[in-house]
């Protein structure tokens, strides 16, 4: 059987896996859905409420360079759920490919000075 080139995997091992977005796009990882109300009603596990925030996992390089877009990876984000696309990447289905128009918030910690 001949060897695979140097740089491709051999066939039958495990490869690491990455999702880079493209375009002006960024990669979410969704918030968990609240399972309690703010007043501590404890709501049924068929019953959540839709949750608008994530954390950026990764950014496309057009997003990067744009200084338009202050967003960076690792920030806390509101988005509009409408356009994300799910990313069947992990078993807990909370990945999102997200247009960074539809980004509306970066949460900032507000630093003392």
């Amino acid at each position: 059987m001949p060897k695979p080139p140097n740089n491709q995997p051999a066939p039958g091992r495990n490869k690491l896996e990455t999702v880079e977005p493209i375009g002006k796009r960024v990669l979410v990882r969704k918030d968990e859905d609240k399972k309690q109300t703010k007043s501590g009603i404890h709501l049924p596990d068929k019953i959540e409420i839709p949750t608008l925030t994530g954390r950026v996992v990764a950014i496309s390089a057009q997003v990067e360079r744009d200084q338009d877009y202050p967003i960076r990876q690792y920030d806390r984000v509101l988005f509009n759920p409408k356009h994300a696309i799910p990313v069947d990447f992990e078993g807990d289905n909370r990945l999102f490919v997200i247009p960074v128009e539809d980004v509306v918030a970066v949460f900032r910690a507000e630093s003392a000075e």
